[in-house]
């Protein structure tokens, strides 16, 4: 069972997003009650992973009609999320950082994407997908001000290390990177790393291993 000490895979983590991801879903389609196997059907894994995961966190009240899908999300949420809340940011406001801020603002109570960062003056004090564009000059000063501790990075790949060191300078605590261009950073900054294109050709590889 997990304790305040304990630190969970990053895989574990991913799949436990997952389950309160389709446990939301479940539950605004009126279910109530699930079994390990329909929750490990939905996200094509076993039963057994699904078991062992919400054993690990200390979940283990199973009904005969399953697990709780309220009690569950809740639980999933306390283990997982920050009790304070944790404040994000989006550093490149290009196409793909509107639709991420677009697609996240509000999603996540604990999750709050308060600042956007971008050198157009065209962008800059304006107000995009609800959230304040700031230019990036000043990344330091919101980020200290706003009590910023994730940032999202979407830049233009030539400008994607000198950005991220610029942001861990400052007092960022995590990144997801959505740039082409792998990063370096230090002990005590998280970094998740993202290419849409690894994952692109992966899809088509198997679609052409299917297609044999």
């Amino acid at each position: 069972m997990i304790t305040k000490s304990t630190r969970l895979p990053g895989k574990t983590v991913e799949r436990l997003s997952e389950y309160r991801r389709t446990l939301l879903g479940c539950l605004s389609d009126g279910k109530n009650y699930i079994y390990s196997h329909e929750l490990a059907s939905m996200l094509h894994i076993t039963a057994v992973q699904v078991r062992r995961d919400l054993m690990l966190i200390g979940y283990s009240s199973v009904l005969k009609k399953g697990y709780d899908v309220r009690e569950l999300i809740g639980k999933i949420g306390s283990i997982i999320d920050s009790d304070e809340g944790l404040n994000v940011c989006v550093i490149g406001v290009g196409n793909l950082g509107r639709a991420i801020t677009s697609y996240f603002k509000g999603k996540r109570s604990k999750l709050n994407i308060i600042a956007l960062f971008d050198n157009d003056q065209n962008k800059v004090n304006k107000v995009i997908c609800g959230v304040k564009c700031y230019e990036t000059a000043l990344l330091g000063e919101v980020v200290k001000n706003l009590g910023i501790t994730i940032s999202i990075l979407t830049v233009p790949p030539d400008n994607a290390r000198e950005v991220a060191e610029e942001a861990v300078r400052h007092g960022i605590k995590g990144i997801l990177n959505f740039t082409t261009v792998p990063l370096n950073v230090p002990s005590g900054v998280f970094l998740e790393e993202y290419d849409m294109t690894t994952s692109l050709e992966k899809v088509a590889y198997f679609v052409k291993e299917n297609l044999k």
